[in-house]
C-alpha cells in the first residue's frame, strides 16, 4: 500500500466523531471496548466496529492479557498525517509568498 493509501485510509477512520474520541480516550492510556464504549448511546458491537476501522487504518492495536484485550492507540499513522499537513503548510506559505511577489510588481 502506498503512504497515499494510508492516507486515505487514516483520513476514513478519523472522519466520524465517534472513532476521533476513541482515538482521544486511548491517547490517555489504554482500554478495553468496553472501557471505550461508556461515554457513548452504542452497543458494544457497534464500538467494535469503529475500532474494527481504526485497526484496519492502523491507528489501534489490541492486545491480549489473559482474559483482558485492552486496546492502545498507535501514533505512526498520525505522525504521517501531521508531516503530510505540514507539506500543505509549506505549500501555503510558498504560495503566500508568489501572491505577494505579484502584488509588488
Amino acid at each position: 500500500m502506498t503512504q497515499d493509501d494510508h492516507l486515505s485510509t487514516t483520513f476514513a477512520a478519523l472522519a466520524d466523531p465517534t472513532r476521533r474520541a476513541i482515538l482521544a480516550r486511548l491517547a490517555a492510556g489504554e482500554a478495553t471496548v468496553s472501557e471505550l464504549a461508556e461515554p457513548f448511546e452504542l452497543s458494544l458491537p457497534a464500538i467494535s466496529k469503529h475500532l474494527k476501522v481504526l485497526q484496519k487504518a492502523g491507528l489501534v492495536e489490541q492486545g491480549r492479557q489473559a482474559q483482558w484485550r485492552p486496546c492502545r492507540i498507535r501514533s505512526e499513522p498520525l505522525r504521517e498525517v501531521a508531516l503530510w499537513i505540514q507539506s500543505l503548510d509549506r505549500l501555503d506559505g510558498y504560495l503566500r509568498t508568489l501572491q505577494a511577489r505579484g502584488e509588488e510588481q
